[in-house]
């Protein structure tokens, strides 16, 4: 009896026969003349191109009364950015967009990140969503988010709906 494979436990599909034969070929894309960008999977129509994200640095620490981010956004208007909080966690998503004015051939050099960028992280206290705030100053983004203060108490006044009788 054949050992089922982890991906086929996972999938359910029993197809390994044919996943083992495109793997045993080799194949070089670039010179194989019936490649015509169809995939060679089974059961896969076609293969997605898959647009990467890059990942935004940061930096992140506290302070006795907030958690404070700080990312280098420059190129990047602040229309462009998108920030979205929860109790414990933070993500940033934005585009930087690229404006060439040499050819490909032309660098010497070509460190800096065009594109979008995306980072999540999670917050190591609970923040007010509400009293959140951010601003961009010369290409630097500042998240100051206020911690959720768990030493504060209020006292409740209980109050009686009971129906006074007449």
């Amino acid at each position: 009896m054949k050992k089922i494979s982890f991906l086929e436990r996972l999938t359910g599909v029993s197809r390994q026969d044919e996943y083992d034969e495109v793997l045993d070929n080799n194949h070089d894309l670039e010179s194989d003349e019936t490649y015509q960008g169809e995939s060679e999977w089974p059961n896969q129509s076609s293969v997605e191109e898959t647009v990467e994200e890059g990942e935004l640095p940061v930096d992140m620490y506290q302070t006795p009364d907030s958690i404070v981010i700080r990312a280098l956004v420059a190129g990047v208007s602040p229309d462009d950015l998108d920030i979205a909080i929860t109790r414990d966690m933070v993500t940033i998503r934005g585009r930087r967009e690229e404006v060439r004015e040499a050819a490909g051939d032309d660098y010497y050099h070509r460190e800096l990140f065009w594109g979008s960028f995306t980072r999540t992280l999670l917050l190591p206290e609970e923040v007010v969503i509400d009293e959140a705030e951010a601003k961009e100053k010369h290409g630097f983004l500042e998240i100051v988010l206020p911690k959720v203060d768990k030493d504060r108490s209020t006292r409740l006044k209980v109050r009686s709906t009971a129906v006074k009788d007449k």
